[in-house]
């Protein structure tokens, strides 16, 4: 389903599909070379701006496409907004589907996702499977979540974990490749806490007891430890994707055309937008600068593009996207105090920490440890928190700049015990990304 078209609008956007490993999938109708007929498309048509949006934690196709609906078809439903682009505007919107739900985080029954409670018993072999997909099938996986989810089962209420399921933690980390424990610095991928079973344990039970269903739900127990592992996991298929396949794309998409490019994340997809911006290890340049990138409910550091972290002299792993001059316009981001998502859960799964105070807009200490959807992109003179407004908001954002929006007003509408992590399709927060745009159409004329 390479183009798919959003119900009672005239519209059509293009969907291109990524492995793992930042590679285009062959198991769709254009057998993998979807990203050259969107290069020749563009090469041909010459839209003005193309919008290239990534989803976060999505659990397949469905969920993405979804997603897209939603948040393309709010764009789009602002027709003044359109108009202000100007009378020769002509968009290409893409949106990227990656390999991407953490496991335990599959929405429940009741709706959640996340920790939510209640869980059905199933049998280990069926737990098992359910959770290779997320961590692979490669080996020593199998057989290390086959221990972990047998001591659970043996032990539900257990609070230490026992010698094998320590031993199990490691084979399983070994066995993915698990690097973090490089600091809030570090890549994504790496900037976690290390390996800690026991600690990991503790904070799923600590950070289970601000959400909505206390004890850990699916990931209760001695399976605390996967969420540290699967988030990891995330992280890196999400920087693998935005700095292999899909920064060539784009790359590939300014050598055909003109048009200016504005690159939009939620959540995870704030990990994939980054990673396009700097290519690999943050050190490679596309062809020319991004016009504009949104950052909403990002699940990565506050401390990304800082450029000293806390208590440190270090710089963020981002740091080289504003140095090296990979985009030309605003970077804007939201923050809501109604995402548990990344208020409760991303700390206490990245980190081993529980950090749910929620940084206020001027504030002048922020923590080693959150996420930019609560707290924004800290750590750099250029950043300045402005409050969302509605959809007439006149926002002056600037070239070169970054804008924290506090967004709690709007993105509220609370999902489980995710909250309102995945409330990004209303039309104040659609305004706020094509305003976004606005500087580059602006400067264009200029």
């Amino acid at each position: 389903m390479p183009y798919q078209k959003i119900d009672g609008l005239d519209l059509t956007y293009a969907l291109i599909s990524f492995d793992e490993d930042g590679r285009e999938r062959t198991d769709d109708p254009q057998g993998g070379q979807f990203s050259k007929a969107l290069v020749e498309k563009a090469r041909q048509d010459r839209p003005t701006d193309i919008f290239l949006f990534s989803h976060g934690w999505k659990g397949d196709m469905t969920a993405a496409i979804d997603q897209y609906n939603r948040w393309i078809g709010a764009m789009w439903r602002l027709t003044a907004d359109r108009a202000a682009m100007g009378a020769d505007f002509k968009p290409l919107f893409i949106g990227l589907h990656w390999p991407s739900l953490p496991f335990g985080m599959e929405s429940q029954s009741n709706g959640t996702s996340f920790a939510a409670g209640g869980a059905p018993v199933v049998d280990i072999d069926t737990q098992v499977a359910s959770a290779l997909p997320q961590f692979g099938d490669k080996p020593g996986v199998r057989e290390a979540l086959t221990v972990i989810f047998t001591a659970q089962r043996e032990h539900p209420g257990a609070f230490t974990a026992p010698p094998e399921v320590v031993a199990a933690y490691q084979d399983l980390a070994k066995a993915i490749g698990f690097s973090a424990g490089g600091g809030a610095g570090a890549s994504p991928d790496t900037e976690g806490a290390p390996l800690n079973p026991q600690k990991a344990i503790q904070a799923n039970r600590t950070s289970a007891s601000f959400g909505t269903s206390g004890g850990g739900g699916a990931l209760g127990g001695l399976l605390g430890g996967l969420r540290q592992l699967s988030f990891w996991t995330m992280k890196k298929r999400a920087r693998t994707v935005g700095e292999q396949g899909m920064h060539q794309f784009v790359g590939a998409l300014q050598q055909a055309c003109t048009a200016r490019i504005h690159l939009m994340g939620h959540s995870f997809g704030c990990i994939v937008v980054s990673s396009i911006l700097g290519g690999p290890n943050a050190a490679a340049k596309l062809p020319r600068p991004v016009d504009s990138a949104a950052l909403v409910q990002g699940a990565l550091s506050l401390w990304s593009y800082a450029d000293h972290i806390k208590d440190s002299t270090d710089p963020g792993y981002f740091k080289p996207v504003l140095t090296n001059g990979c985009i030309s316009g605003p970077i804007v981001t939201t923050q809501s105090t109604n995402d548990l998502a990344v208020k409760i859960y991303y700390p206490a799964a990245v980190f081993l920490v529980h950090e749910s105070a929620f940084g206020a807009a001027d504030a002048v200490e922020f923590p080693l440890y959150g996420g930019v959807g609560v707290f924004g992109i800290q750590g750099t003179a250029i950043s300045q928190a402005v409050p969302m407004g509605d959809e007439k908001t006149a926002y002056d954002f600037k070239p070169g700049a970054i804008y924290n929006l506090e967004s709690s007003s709007y993105i509220k509408k609370m999902d489980g015990a995710s909250g309102a992590h995945n409330d990004i399709d209303g039309p104040q927060v659609a305004h706020a990304l094509w305003q976004a745009a606005m500087p580059a159409k602006k400067a264009a004329q200029a």
